[in-house]
């Protein structure tokens, strides 16, 4: 089993004085015959054997102009 809590997964994180927002953050779960599977910001999961989870965290915000 697997369980995953996090936040930034549908809103990105933001910027400060003028800065841009991050990227968010994405999880999802490559099954052994190929399929992926994208899971939300809150999730439990069932692993087999040979599966692999990626956990992208998001991207901070920009600080100032670009």
């Amino acid at each position: 089993e697997a369980g995953i809590l996090s936040g930034r997964r549908r809103t990105r994180p933001f910027g400060l004085a003028g800065g841009s927002a991050g990227l968010p953050g994405s999880t999802t779960v490559r099954r052994t015959s190929g399929v992926v599977e994208v899971l939300d910001s809150t999730a439990s999961v069932t692993m087999e054997p040979g599966d692999t989870i990626t956990i992208e965290t998001p991207g901070g915000g920009g600080y100032g102009r670009p």
